[in-house]
């Protein structure tokens, strides 16, 4: 069993990522860590995990723990990965990895130098659901896919969210823009080449709550809209002239609806809809993340992907600041 540990007691690993976890085939978690060992007891008596740390640098100097799965704000991520890999501990962090490409490069080396997996928790490039639709489009179902359509949106105004202050990485590109990205790549396989972009930042936080994206990628476009102040939407559509495929909830279906696919074949009206009870897509991702570590055959997410997803989003940032296409 690959042993976690937990750096932070923040919200995405309360409530999503340890109870994945615990339930995994071939990892648990082992220890916690908060810089107030209260809040780090109190969690590991919640999911009866035997360690508790009253800071972070303590947990990553403990032997109880073979890697760690960071949910701290965006801006720290850089800083507690590459510690966690001089500590020799794998690394499971979430998105956005960094703020900017060039910081994975930093990443990057502290993994060559420690010889440790370092991943980005993409949880949906483990979802059956995300497989599927890739599997869909390299079998050609759609035919020639000409234009893939996204939205991720929800609403939330609270000061004191990290989502809404800067100098924590926050910002709706940050947290929800990556996903139309990522998912994008993963599905067909192909980088952007350029980008237009309009963004809109809320006044008072500074933090961008509005972008509307059009991405080149050669064979087919991609556009898309994200917003932290729209009321909450998601969905994702590839479209080709023989059929379109549409992922309904497709990135977080617990609280946006079923996990399905409908794939609609446009000569002949019939349509196939492929439903997922319960796919459980962060659990698949400890366990992929498990099997890489301990040098078992699995794909997961590499810091080499990160930093391809991290230059569109850049791409997209810049290309806001102009009239016309951005270089990706």
């Amino acid at each position: 069993m690959l042993r976690f540990g937990i750096l932070s007691t923040a919200k995405i690993g309360r409530e999503l990522v340890v109870p994945a976890i615990q339930d995994a085939e071939n990892c648990v978690v082992t220890a916690i860590a908060s810089r107030d060992l209260a809040k780090a007891r109190a969690m590991a008596d919640r999911f009866s995990v035997p360690h508790a740390f009253g800071s972070y640098e303590e947990m990553l100097a403990s032997d109880t723990i073979d890697a760690v799965y960071i949910p701290l704000p965006t801006s720290q991520h850089v800083k507690w990965a590459i510690k966690a890999a001089d500590a020799g501990k794998h690394v499971l962090c979430e998105k956005p990895l960094a703020l900017k490409a060039e910081e994975i490069d930093t990443v990057i080396a502290a993994r060559e130098r420690n010889k440790v997996l370092i991943s980005e928790a993409y949880m949906v490039t483990y979802s059956p659901v995300w497989l599927k639709v890739r599997s869909l489009i390299a079998e050609g179902a759609i035919g020639r896919l000409r234009h893939v359509q996204g939205a991720f949106t929800y609403y939330n105004r609270d000061p004191g969210n990290m989502r809404n202050v800067p100098s924590l990485g926050g910002g709706g590109l940050p947290d929800i823009g990556v996903y139309p990205a990522i998912t994008t790549r993963f599905s067909t396989g192909k980088e952007p080449l350029r980008v237009q972009a309009n963004t809109e930042r809320d006044p008072e936080f500074g933090t961008d709550i509005y972008s509307s994206v059009r991405a080149d990628f050669g064979d087919f476009e991609l556009s898309f809209y994200v917003s932290t102040q729209l009321a909450a939407r998601q969905v994702m559509v590839f479209h080709g002239d023989k059929g379109y495929i549409e992922v309904k909830s497709p990135f977080n279906a617990d609280r946006y609806g079923r996990e399905e696919v409908e794939l609609t074949n446009q000569n002949h009206g019939q349509s196939q809809l492929f439903r997922f009870q319960d796919a459980r897509q962060y659990k698949l991702e400890a366990e992929a993340f498990a099997r890489a570590a301990k040098g078992e055959a699995g794909d997961v997410v590499t810091l080499e992907n990160s930093r391809l997803n991290q230059m569109f989003i850049d791409a997209i940032y810049r290309a806001s600041e102009k009239d016309g296409w951005e270089p990706v």
